[in-house]
């Protein structure tokens, strides 16, 4: 009887579904000394458990939270600082310059990025376009094969009519 009580324990505990008073049951059981013979190889593991309760680490462990709290501080304080002088620097400047204000050289350079960004632009809404383009095929795919299985379902209800 206990041993058929063991056993059903066991099962339940390699499914993990066991409390822990049958947990301690199994523990008591694997102490002694009269295991039976096809459970033996539990008993190690029983023991390990046991053994390993009675461990304590008795080492302290050092916290040093103030040094790393007020690293912290003072990092989020220059990141501020940083982002505070970013948005105030460019406002600082007197009047925005006009496209006049610069050399021919650079006056020139900024026509020729212009056109290079315009027609990238336009290279990418002509892509867009073919995409959007692309989504009414589908549909219209789509509404076919939905045309095509009533085909289908048609020809199977005439196979099933000639049949009988």
């Amino acid at each position: 009887m206990v041993l058929n009580n063991i056993e059903e324990l066991l099962e339940k505990y390699d499914n993990a579904e066991t409390s822990l008073q049958e947990e301690a049951q199994l523990s008591a059981y694997f102490k002694g000394d009269n295991v039976a013979a096809h459970l033996e190889h539990y008993k190690p593991m029983f023991q390990y458990f046991s053994q390993s309760q009675k461990e304590q680490y008795t080492k302290d462990v050092p916290l040093n939270t103030k040094k790393t709290t007020r690293l912290y501080q003072w990092i989020s304080v220059a990141a501020v600082t940083v982002l505070m002088l970013g948005i105030a620097i460019p406002n600082w400047s007197s009047s925005p310059k006009t496209l006049a204000a610069y050399t021919p050289e650079e006056q020139q350079m900024y026509l020729e990025t212009k056109q290079a960004l315009a027609m990238l632009s336009n290279t990418f809404n002509d892509g867009a376009s073919s995409y959007s383009n692309l989504g009414l095929v589908s549909k219209n795919f789509n509404a076919g094969l939905e045309k095509a299985s009533h085909i289908t379902e048609f020809s199977e209800i005439t196979n099933n009519l000639l049949k009988n």
